[in-house]
């Protein structure tokens, strides 16, 4: 679990990139439930803020005063990036989990993919998550302790055609993953990957708008084993991904 705050009466933080929504909001809900400040980005402050009220009342049901902070941050923009993490750590004096959601997935046949959608497709789902990451590791490094968990996908492994390059992104996430845990472990640092097939999101949506619902997951499902990452470290070892379908066995 994450490290203790030498503070009673603080609470630990979560920081989640790609919070409005899907999976990054129903992590959000989910920790904040469980006691945790929050933090998340996007691009839309109504979309924010309604994230924000939905996180705030999910609190509140577990009788936790969470604080939840929003901030309207372009990840293609490396600068955004670090402004996002730095302001959640000036805000909270510390991160506990870094949960990195945000992504960028288009479908598109590898000789049809523009120069424009590589370098925009790299900045938010390699670019950016590498600054985020390192600059929380370093504060979870001071602290003496931290969970990352990155949203990866089956498509790291298997991706079908036209998902060339979302595929590569995400299996370049579980190859840091994997590199980073024996240099995390002296430090009490921890770091997993979640590899979902489907998801119900608006992502999904927005690219397959007939895919069954029955062979969908729900964000929710993500969000408890995100937490099981964080809580549950015998049954999440540091370094592997995970992968979460609706299948039998998974």
């Amino acid at each position: 679990m994450a490290t203790e705050n030498s503070n009673p009466d603080s609470h630990p933080a979560c920081v989640i990139t790609g919070g409005s929504s899907g999976i990054g909001l129903a992590t959000a809900k989910l920790f904040a439930g469980q006691g945790y400040d929050i933090s998340i980005c996007g691009r839309d402050q109504a979309k924010l803020e309604s994230a924000k009220n939905q996180i705030i009342d999910s609190a509140g049901q577990s009788n936790h005063d969470t604080k939840c902070l929003t901030v309207v941050s372009d990840l293609s923009e490396a600068d955004q990036a670090r402004k996002f993490v730095n302001l959640s750590i000036e805000e909270f004096g510390r991160i506990d989990v870094l949960v990195n959601n945000a992504s960028m997935a288009p479908l598109a046949n590898f000789e049809e993919i523009s120069e424009e959608t590589f370098e925009t497709t790299i900045n938010i789902a390699v670019r950016s998550l590498f600054y985020i990451s390192q600059i929380a590791w370093k504060q979870m490094k001071s602290q003496g302790g931290g969970v990352v968990v990155n949203i990866s996908s089956l498509s790291a492994v298997d991706p079908f055609p036209g998902f060339s390059l979302y595929g590569a992104c995400k299996a370049w996430l579980d190859l840091m993953t994997h590199a980073l845990a024996t240099e995390g472990e002296e430090h009490g640092l921890r770091i997993c990957s979640i590899r979902p097939g489907a998801v119900e999101t608006p992502m999904l949506r927005g690219l397959f708008p007939d895919f069954p619902a029955d062979q969908c997951v729900p964000p929710e499902a993500i969000a408890s084993a995100v937490w099981g990452c964080v809580n549950e470290p015998a049954n999440y070892p540091s370094g592997q991904a995970f992968p979460i379908t609706n299948q039998p066995n998974n």
